[in-house]
């Protein structure tokens, strides 16, 4: 299930699916470790003798996010209970604490008392061997906690505390949790359980026919039982609605150094850009890795999650939120790089944990019976480019040089070394969709970008190898142009496939290959963009309801039709969308890319999230949602939008 909606500070990273429920919650960084891995904590409520979950039937849902803010806006009905509910909810900015506002209805003309029950169902540390659950009477409140990591969930409704309380046994023999002991309104007070434990609290709420009143309900987070109390006490001296405003405007004057680029753009693609901008900060870690996705349901499938940093992802959204003046986020991202990078062996690996530790891998260090470092070439290049860039905008030569002198420098000169001598195009590795070995357009593209930036940030450094990095691009690009270009059609193939008897062509389109104009490695009006382009669009766009374009024809990655290329894929259409605005010469080139973008965002979830891909005839979100990159597309399209409108007005 997506995560419509997620809440963070660059520490704590809390996720909610689409009935309301917690799913993820991650501390202290964004992605290590998940102390709930997809278990559901959520909330129910007693009234006149009748009990209901709010993520089960019976409720209807609307879920967003406060105008301007990382705050979540949920409405809840129950018609048969008689009750609504308005749930505004946020990560203070500063601190590992979520704070929940629960304003509560009676719509009916009697009288109402509600109990409100909030369950905690964790794994902490990822797993639920030896955690403790107590109730602990000097802060009215539960605690859990194993090792380095504390959990306090507290509440009031008015001027009362917890009514109710219980710790107890849960997925173990046949103990389901105390959530069981929630239906039938009453608490059984059981003070203190270890093991495989959760526990509930409730609080109390009487409501006059047509009244509404508020409770609150928080989860403070430290790295043990008493740094859990000492945040608790430091907080509780202000009123909680203080705290929950200082939320509202942490995130309006956070997003306010975007509006100088949105100006002249229609109110809902502006918006966008602001929602998207929020929704990828959840997902960086404060020491810099950029998360691809931490929505925990893909263990389902895989076993594995996307709770790592992938260079290449991480690469192009930094490049947006520079170009939008998040300039701390791209320096720690780029420190981030330049510490888990290898001294001696100055190349990106295929992805890391937010603790710089290695990722979780397929690739294999040994090909045809010989040792090789399995890369994706790409994800360095695409990383030293945006450095490229970054520094561009910023002219900040100070971070630059440590950078330049550790990091850049070491990785420009691998990559002009990673190249067979005869072809001069790079060795072979691994493409960006992780999947097959070769010498990969989409590469070759990132490799000549690569260049270009190395020569100008060492033109800025005074380094004198800058000529070398030309050269490289150059005779790179002179390679791509007279060894993987089609004859017939005129567009870039794919890949060259290694063999013994020679590179092989791998002749299917891939909308990866529109790289070579996204990447700038050649003119957008250049033929073989043209041809590319045209050869994406009449093999690639899903002939469905859903529509959108797929990453290459018979992609297997969550296929659901083999009458179709593969499923739509919101960076795949978006790309496509980048390239016509790149090669618009008129206002009325500016039609169908407009309307791909939103194409997206119709796509998106109420509260604008976006997935990696779509179902091809239900529209459904399909794999991990929210997806970071999907974002940083949605952003450079729209930003490319107004560039061209204003280079063709």
């Amino acid at each position: 299930m997506p995560r419509p909606l997620v809440l963070g500070n660059g520490s704590l990273l809390v996720t909610y699916d689409a009935r309301g429920a917690m799913r993820d919650l991650y501390y202290p960084q964004v992605g290590l470790p998940n102390h709930l891995n997809g278990y559901r904590n959520r909330l129910g409520f007693w009234i006149e003798g009748r009990f209901a979950w709010l993520d089960e039937d019976g409720w209807s849902v609307e879920q967003s996010y406060a105008p301007e803010a990382l705050v979540g806006l949920s409405q809840f009905e129950n018609l048969s209970l008689g009750v609504s509910l308005t749930l505004e909810e946020g990560v203070l900015p500063s601190q590992p604490v979520l704070l929940r506002r629960l304003s509560l209805s009676n719509r009916t003309e009697r009288a109402l008392g509600v109990k409100i029950f909030s369950t905690h169902d964790l794994r902490i540390g990822g797993h639920d061997v030896g955690d403790t659950a107590l109730y602990h009477p000097f802060s009215d409140s539960i605690l859990h906690y194993k090792g380095r990591f504390g959990f306090l969930f507290g509440g009031e409704a008015g001027e009362n505390g917890l009514v109710e309380y219980t710790t107890g046994t849960k997925g173990f023999k046949n103990f389901e949790g105390t959530w069981r002991d929630a239906e039938d309104g009453h608490l059984a007070g059981i003070p203190i359980a270890q093991g495989s434990v959760d526990s509930t609290l409730a609080l109390r709420v009487d409501l006059n026919p047509g009244q509404s009143a508020d409770a609150w309900l928080w989860m403070v987070c430290g790295s043990g039982m008493d740094d859990c109390i000492h945040r608790w006490e430091a907080l509780r001296y202000r009123p909680w609605l203080d705290h929950l405003v200082d939320v509202h405007q942490y995130w309006q004057g956070w997003t306010q150094r975007v509006e100088p680029h949105l100006d002249g753009l229609p109110d809902d693609l502006a918006s966008a850009v602001k929602v998207s901008c929020r929704i990828i900060r959840t997902q960086i870690d404060a020491q810099g890795a950029v998360i691809a996705a931490n929505d925990s349901d893909i263990l389902e499938t895989a076993r594995a999650t996307y709770s790592y940093m992938w260079p290449r992802d991480g690469a192009f959204v930094t490049n947006v939120l520079s170009t939008l003046g998040y300039d701390q986020l791209a320096r720690r991202f780029f420190g981030f790089c330049a510490q888990v990078l290898d001294p001696a062996r100055p190349v990106l690996l295929h992805k890391y944990a937010p603790d710089g530790s290695l990722g979780a891998s397929w690739h294999p260090w040994i090909v045809d019976n010989q040792p090789e470092i399995p890369l994706q070439e790409d994800e360095s290049a695409l990383t030293l480019a945006a450095l490229g860039d970054w520094f561009q905008r910023s002219q900040d030569l100070e971070a630059l040089t440590p950078l330049w002198e550790n990091f850049a420098r070491p990785m420009a000169n691998f990559l002009v070394d990673f190249r067979d001598p005869k072809s001069g195009l790079p060795h072979p590795s691994w493409d960006l969709w992780e999947e097959r070995r070769g010498i990969h357009a989409f590469t070759v593209s990132a490799l000549i970008r690569a260049m270009r930036a190395a020569a100008e940030l060492a033109r800025s450094v005074g380094d004198d190898s800058a000529s070398r990095y030309v050269e490289v691009a150059d005779e790179v690009r002179s390679a791509m142009l007279t060894q993987m270009i089609d004859p017939e059609s005129g567009r870039i193939w794919r890949r060259l496939e290694p063999s013994p008897a020679g590179p092989r062509i791998d002749p299917v389109v891939d909308s990866s290959t529109l790289g070579v104009a996204l990447l700038r490695a050649l003119e957008p009006d250049h033929p073989v963009v043209g041809a590319t382009l045209a050869a994406v669009e009449s093999r690639l766009i899903v002939g469905s309801v859903t529509g959108g374009v797929a990453r290459y024809e018979g992609d297997y990655y969550w296929r659901v039709r083999d009458d179709v290329p593969g499923n739509p894929w919101i960076i795949c259409t978006l790309w496509l969308a980048q390239v016509k605005l790149l090669r618009a010469k008129s206002a009325a080139d500016l039609v169908e890319p407009e309307a791909w973008i939103r194409w997206a965002l119709r796509h998106a979830a109420p509260t604008g999230v976006l997935p990696e891909q779509l179902h091809p005839d239900t529209g459904e979100a399909l794999s991990v949602s929210p997806l970071t990159w999907s974002h940083a597309e949605l952003i450079q399209t729209i930003l490319a939008f107004r560039t061209a409108q204003l280079r063709l007005s």
